[in-house]
């Protein structure tokens, strides 16, 4: 494989690999936030996610003397990857962990990368190489075998919840197939900036629309949205952006497979929790599948 990563930009390869490690953590930090008891409701958390991502991203483009002026093109485009991206990606998922637990959510969310095979395939009207498609399926079974511990613990997520789970990887990649198709003359902090910016109007509708209850986090509700907001947001979704402008989407998409891996590694590196057969071997069908899709969108 390493033969066929030197083919990619090496700044692109490493903006993925802050989204594997950065955002493998963030299903946790999620289920933290926003679980019961934590005080903070979905929409609003993400709210005030999005808003102060927003507000220093947009503050390292001025201190930096990047263009922040937009024309209206560039508004509405923003506008429209925001509320795919975060209104519709990470705001369900936010919203559905209330009810899922954080192993479930990976497993769904983990589809990522076959809706972004599907959706670059309508947009592109061409369909996916056979060998594209077995490394996909190949990553998903890798990732089924790595969940399935935690799943057979008797996993809860009700049928509200497992909807959102389906639908916020769809409007993930077809944000992200919009955005990579409509590249804007922005730096990638101010497009990261304006895109949460925008994502936090439309979160205040969803949590106005749903009446939620004023916050009251914990104080381990604030300590997780303080993470979601430096790494998530700032670091992660910027590396996101980079990633996809640099690097084909398939490729991009596998953090969807990878993010898991993370999260259990992190858990043993830190909470010493074990690591199983199931480990070892989704994720060697996980670093296969991944491999493949390197292999696909080579040269």
């Amino acid at each position: 494989m390493t033969t066929f990563l030197k083919r990619y930009p090496s700044r692109g390869l490493f903006s993925l690999l802050l989204v594997y490690i950065i955002w493998g953590s963030t299903y946790l930090g999620i289920r933290y936030a926003v679980r019961e008891g934590s005080g903070f409701p979905p929409f609003s958390m993400a709210a005030l996610r999005s808003i102060a991502g927003g507000i220093i991203l947009l503050s390292l483009a001025l201190a930096r003397r990047e263009r922040i002026c937009i024309s209206l093109r560039e508004l509405g485009l923003l506008s429209l990857s925001a509320v795919l991206l975060w209104n519709g990606g990470n705001g369900l998922v936010t919203w559905a962990e209330q009810r899922a637990a954080s192993a479930f959510a990976a497993l769904v969310v983990g589809a990522t990368p076959l809706y972004s095979a599907i959706v670059e395939a309508i947009f592109e009207r061409k369909r996916p190489s056979t060998a594209l498609v077995l490394s996909l399926i190949l990553g998903m079974f890798g990732l089924y075998i790595l969940t399935q511990p935690a799943l057979a613990e008797g996993t809860q997520a009700d049928v509200w919840a497992t909807i959102a789970l389906l639908l916020a990887p769809l409007s993930w990649s077809v944000g992200s197939s919009i955005q990579r198709r409509n590249p804007l003359k922005l730096s990638t902090l101010s497009i990261s900036g304006y895109q949460q910016l925008l994502g936090t109007l439309g979160f205040v509708l969803l949590l106005t629309a749903t009446d939620e209850p004023r916050p009251q986090p914990t104080p381990d509700a604030w300590w997780a949205w303080g993470y979601l907001v430096l790494f998530g947001s700032v670091v992660g979704f910027t590396a996101f952006v980079h990633a996809l402008h640099t690097l084909p989407t398939p490729v991009v998409m596998t953090y969807g497979y990878v993010n898991p891996v993370i999260a259990i590694f992190l858990g043993w590196l830190f909470l010493g929790e074990a690591i199983t057969p199931h480990t070892v071997v989704g994720t060697a069908f996980i670093l296969a599948g991944v491999a493949g899709v390197f292999r696909q969108n080579y040269g």
